[in-house]
């Protein structure tokens, strides 16, 4: 791997530390004010809400502006959410706010991949980002659990600033206020990001014709052979496994009678469970076979299921490694193969912020479906049903598709996979 790739590397794992930890603080902060119970699943779909309305303008802007750059700029946008979140801002409005900052980083962090390593590394690459992502997911759940609890909140909240009344009294204020400091080491290590060779895309400010070349990008890569499988398949992925985080402290509140610190450490075993797929299987995989991994996503629904029935912590944590694992087995070459088939036919940054699109819209989807549903008293059992259900329904749908393709054009799938097994873009 190059340099670039690991200063790339610890810009994401701070930056997504942050992320996942202000999660937890502002679930902590919802319950600790008496919100209403459906505002805390709500925070999923406000933090992809920008991420839909923003596509067609995020993937050109990363494209026109070196990526390092627009990395800098997004993460300051996350300050901003933070900050608001502090001093008195909603909590859904702040963390929709965090979710603008990481709409405008995506495109950046994964289309610097394609402009900085070739086709037979993507895989590799995907499956350290991927693993290194989902261990800041761990340590930030974890943290967020931590520094809302009863052993480090006294200690946050007893550092003053002489003369100075911060506002700060809560544990929850607390904990958002020492996650400033993680931006900032992401923002230190943003302005130290290699600029590339590829070539900057021009971004014109006729905001209609972005919309436009948005929508044929969008239908290019649902019309790819290859393109369409595999963004099918990370579309639901996300969808299903963005609103499942939510939905595991729910289930571990009724099930186990676990607080949001405590349920916060089974949300960071799934984690562990994904990293360790995402590893294996950026050592076993290679590009051109990633459609072989698909019939793990049918397992993975029929396993959520298998949550309804768990009243034990010691059966719950195993339990959820398996399905985090299956996970990162699924996920890591399913995305490589996307951002190879977009890179190829319309650039990194748009192909990026096509995937996010589809991707984030389904967790929108979702994220409303569910949070009006615990509105009118749905029980995180029958979510856990509903999601199990659509996942294994849907991915082998998915893979009926991708094999019907492969027989009714078999040439046009053959020469893709040729392109995929070359490290020509």
């Amino acid at each position: 791997m190059k340099k670039g790739f690991f200063t790339i590397m610890s810009a994401q794992f701070f930056s997504s530390l942050a992320d996942n930890a202000l999660l937890v603080g502002a679930i902590e902060l919802l319950k600790s004010s008496g919100a209403a119970p459906w505002q805390i699943p709500a925070l999923t779909p406000m933090f992809a809400l920008f991420y839909v309305i923003l596509a067609p303008l995020v993937g050109a802007f990363a494209d026109a502006v070196p990526k390092g750059k627009v990395m800098f700029y997004s993460n300051s946008i996350k300050v901003v959410g933070c900050l608001m979140m502090l001093f008195g801002g909603h909590p859904l409005f702040a963390y929709a706010i965090v979710g603008l900052g990481a709409a405008a980083y995506s495109p950046a962090k994964y289309g610097i991949l394609t402009e900085l390593l070739p086709p037979s590394q993507l895989v590799q690459a995907n499956g350290w980002i991927e693993g290194l992502t989902i261990t800041s997911i761990i340590l930030g759940v974890l943290l967020g659990g931590q520094l809302v609890g009863p052993h480090i909140a006294p200690m946050l909240l007893g550092f003053d600033l002489p003369m100075i009344d911060t506002g700060i009294d809560t544990p929850p204020e607390a904990a958002i206020a020492s996650l400033v400091v993680l931006y900032v080491i992401a923002a230190i290590f943003n302005l130290r990001i290699p600029r590339t060779d590829a070539p900057l895309q021009p971004m014109t400010t006729n905001v209609l014709a972005l919309v436009r070349d948005f929508g044929h990008c969008n239908t290019r890569l649902w019309a790819d052979r290859l393109g369409q499988i595999s963004l099918a398949t990370t579309t639901l992925f996300w969808g299903v496994s963005g609103n499942l985080r939510v939905i595991v402290f729910a289930w571990a509140a009724v099930a186990l009678g676990f607080s949001t610190t405590k349920a916060s450490s089974l949300v960071g075993v799934v984690a562990i469970g994904t990293a360790v797929g995402a590893v294996a299987a950026s050592m076993r995989v290679r590009l051109d076979k990633a459609t072989t991994v698909i019939p793990l996503g049918i397992g993975m629904g029929l396993l959520v299921i298998g949550l309804n029935f768990i009243t034990n912590v010691w059966v719950a944590a195993p339990f959820l490694m398996l399905l985090g694992l299956l996970g990162g087995y699924l996920v890591v070459p399913m995305n490589a193969l996307l951002q190879h088939r977009g890179h190829n036919l319309m650039g990194a940054g748009r192909s990026i912020a096509v995937q996010n699109f589809n991707e984030q819209a389904c967790i929108l989807g979702l994220g409303a479906f569910y949070t009006g549903m615990t509105r009118v008293g749905l029980s995180a059992f029958s979510a856990i049903t509903i999601f199990g259900v659509g996942v294994a329904g849907l991915m082998w749908m998915i893979r009926r598709w991708h094999l019907r393709n492969t027989v009714l054009h078999q040439t046009e799938v053959e020469r893709l996979l040729t392109i995929a097994r070359s490290d020509r873009h």
